[in-house]
């Protein structure tokens, strides 16, 4: 084999391929990616049993063939390689060089045939915006468990519903969720997609105008594709059932505070920095305002007020775990925010928070963002 192509392209499609692979596995074979030339250019591609990347690529291909290389070496040459076309060639003793300008490395071939086949998806399939959907995506991957002992909290629950498709998320401690406009079939479908690859997903596919999703295969290999140009992520769906978290957002919320985000943001950060690790913080709402609260030990306390405007309701006092609510704030990505106080048929249980964007004082956001934040039991 031997083929021709430009240096930037090829470095930026070996390093799309090798994002979603694990930096350690297991199998070594997995650690490889598969290039595959012919009279239509490259394709390139890796798998590691649960995620996939592929992509293809224009080239100048003198002699068709496949190769199987290590991944993030390949990537890590490609991305330092002189400004000057590649040529790839497989040697006489089934070696593999590289040369660039006057750059020149050879690596060791892996074996194509012990490489798993690439999961193809045909199911049924819509596309949504690009922009919405990597905007959900950040708003929502966040607030999945990074607990492995929960499989099915680790993932982000996609919900097919007329021309609707919603994310959502929880850890057990907060719960997220966004909806975007689906165009598609308007059947009913739900997938439980690792919050790992969603989020690469997001950031690979943010800018790309749409992408195509598909939803393919049964039982314990149930898979989900998205597909933006040239590039095609597919991942195996989490098994499991996730927990009716929908039921938990109020329907009436009259009772609210409206803050500047960022002002509030700031505040928090500058706050917490007593608090001792996993602490709540202190917040009071009420009518001239938030004051925060912190007691870290004897040695440190601290407190701030901002602005705030208190609507339906008496002052609230409760504690927040800080980072929690600094990734929503982040996630609010409106000049103010509106966090608003639940009530629930437990006396005994502390009821959530709700925070969604306010684009101005006096006017909601109009996007269908929303998150759920349990309170912290506050002990003095």
């Amino acid at each position: 084999m031997r083929f021709q192509v430009n240096r930037d392209v090829f470095s930026e499609a070996v390093s799309f391929v090798v994002k979603l692979l694990p930096q350690r596995n297991p199998q070594p074979i997995l650690a490889g990616v598969l290039i595959e030339a012919d009279g239509s250019g490259l394709t390139l591609s890796a798998f590691d049993y649960e995620a996939s990347a592929r992509t293809t690529i224009e080239a100048t291909v003198d002699t068709p063939g496949t190769i199987l290389v290590h991944g993030r070496l390949l990537s890590d040459i490609a991305s330092r390689l002189p400004n000057a076309p590649i040529e790839i060639a497989v040697e006489d003793d089934g070696s593999i060089t590289v040369s660039c300008g006057s750059a020149r490395f050879t690596l060791a071939a892996m074996p194509v045939e012990e490489y798993p086949s690439i999961p193809e998806v045909s199911g049924s399939s819509g596309v949504v915006p690009a922009d919405d959907f990597g905007t959900a995506i950040s708003q929502v991957g966040f607030a999945a468990s990074r607990d492995d002992v929960t499989p099915v909290l680790t993932g982000v629950q996609l919900e097919v519903s007329g021309q609707s498709l919603s994310l959502v998320a929880t850890d057990r401690y907060r719960v997220s969720l966004r909806d975007v406009p689906w165009d598609g079939e308007a059947v009913e479908t739900s997938a439980l997609v690792p919050a790992r690859t969603l989020l690469e997903v997001g950031k690979t596919f943010g800018h790309a105008g749409t992408i195509q999703i598909a939803f393919s295969g049964a039982g314990d290999r149930e898979i989900i594709a998205f597909t933006a140009g040239n590039k095609t992520v597919t991942s195996l769906l989490i098994k499991g059932n996730f927990p009716p978290v929908r039921r938990l957002f109020p329907e009436q919320t009259e009772h609210y505070a409206v803050v500047n985000t960022a002002d509030l943001v700031e505040a928090v950060r500058r706050v917490s920095l007593v608090l001792d690790r996993a602490a709540p913080l202190r917040f009071t709402f009420a009518a001239d305002g938030v004051t925060m609260d912190a007691s870290g030990n004897e040695h440190a306390r601290a407190s701030e007020s901002v602005d705030a405007i208190l609507s339906g309701g008496d002052e609230v006092t409760l504690g927040l775990n800080p980072q929690y609510l600094i990734e929503a704030l982040g996630a609010v990505k409106s000049e103010f925010v509106r966090v608003t106080f639940t009530s629930s048929d437990n006396a005994n249980k502390l009821s959530p928070v709700l925070i969604t964007s306010q684009t101005s004082v006096d006017q909601a956001g109009l996007d269908s963002f929303k998150y759920l934040l349990q309170p912290n039991l506050l002990l003095r």
